[in-house]
């Protein structure tokens, strides 16, 4: 008997082995399956449900995924051989309940039970999100998250410029992008998706260009459209998150209004000279009920004390801090980590290099998201801005 053998004879006397049936009904008990084969074994089909670790990363992952060291744990591979050796492995980090699937994954398929092909990275995408695939945090399961999800950008300047640049990079399947506007020389110091040659054209084709030459895994839907009642449901429709970097109060109430109808969290930012701000506006998220745009402002603002960028000038690399953050924002949003800016504003001042956050309630009178509220539908949002101002 050779020195193999006889370590796995030991762990099939300490490690307890149950049937595929019966982890099944462990499972359904609370139990957690721990898939440790490969990833193009996973890719052939898993268990529903099963927690697709795989055996290299099993040690830094498990802690993330499972944290409580009493919860059962049902150990697989394909045959019944790998798992032992893992669940060892989890015996020792402290876990108290783990067991090894006989007959491993074969065995399961042999007797009929539930199998799904789950969505998996092909070799270029893992060897491109390689340095996420290595975050706990995210791993393969969150950047298949980050692959299948759709964020919407509102506006291709300076703030959708570095949100949208950076979504692309981390692997966003699908970005839409508003934008009716061309590309003018004065744009160029601060949106860094367009270039000296393509100005006199459609900001949303120059970022189309941009985006592609980044990642041209990346869908980009382009709404070449100016942003009104009358489209807003059917261009908002089948997006996940929205992002907000609109530098007019007709447009941003127009969002607002959309999303809270939607139920869209709306990633919120704006910038002045040095100065900027980010939050998420979201009445429904899960975890706490956070305010909407109308509860800060239900009415905008004098024109004279929310002059535009091209009235009061911003400085070039400020949009991109701010629309870093809501890409930032986006993403956690996305994978559900984290505390994300709901009912919390994050004030950026570039001379200080300081931030401030700021607590911002829900208001219970709010007409379009307290509580009680029915949608008021939507305004003339120009002529509601001018005559506000």
């Amino acid at each position: 008997m050779t020195a193999r053998d006889r370590w796995l004879a030991e762990l099939q006397r300490a490690i307890p082995e149950i049937t595929p049936h019966d982890a099944l009904a462990l499972q359904a008990r609370g139990g957690a399956l721990i898939d440790v084969r490969e990833a193009d074994e996973i890719a052939q089909g898993s268990p529903p449900g099963a927690l697709r670790l795989g055996r290299g990363f099993l040690e830094l992952r498990i802690g993330l995924a499972v944290p409580q060291t009493a919860r059962p744990l049902i150990v697989f591979c394909a045959s019944g051989i790998r798992s032992l050796f893992a669940a060892e492995t989890l015996a020792r980090l402290g876990y108290t309940q783990v067991h090894s699937m006989s007959g491993g994954f074969s065995r399961w398929k042999a007797e009929g039970l539930p199998v799904e092909v789950p969505f998996t990275l092909d070799h270029a995408a893992r060897e491109r999100y390689s340095r996420h695939l290595l975050m706990p945090e995210v791993g393969e399961s969150g950047q298949a998250k980050l692959v299948q999800s759709r964020v919407l950008v509102v506006g291709a300047g300076g703030l959708g410029s570095p949100s949208s640049f950076y979504l692309a990079a981390a692997g966003i399947g699908t970005l839409g992008i508003v934008d009716h506007d061309v590309v003018e020389r004065s744009n160029l110091q601060r949106q860094i998706l367009h270039t000296e040659e393509r100005v006199g054209t459609s900001k949303v084709a120059s970022a189309r260009k941009t985006i592609a030459a980044l990642n041209p895994t990346v869908k980009i839907n382009g709404h070449e459209a100016q942003l009104s009642s009358a489209n807003v449901e059917e261009i908002f429709g089948g997006y996940d998150v929205v992002i907000d970097g609109t530098d007019n109060f007709p447009t941003r109430y127009l969002v607002n209004d959309a999303c809270v109808k939607l139920g869209l969290p709306n990633v919120h930012g704006s910038v002045y000279r040095f100065e900027g701000q980010v939050t998420v506006f979201w009445p429904r998220y899960p975890k706490r009920a956070g305010p909407c745009y109308r509860c800060l402002y239900p009415a905008p603002p004098p024109a004279d004390l929310a002059p535009s960028c091209a009235e009061a000038g911003v400085l070039g690399v400020l949009p991109g801090i701010v629309g870093l953050l809501q890409a930032n924002e986006a993403i956690k949003l996305l994978l559900g980590l984290g505390d994300p800016l709901v009912g919390r504003l994050l004030y950026f001042d570039g001379l200080r290099s300081s931030f401030t956050e700021l607590a911002l309630d829900r208001s219970p009178a709010c007409r379009y998201c307290a509580a009680d509220a029915k949608f008021p539908g939507y305004v003339d949002y120009e002529r509601f801005c001018a005559m506000a101002a």
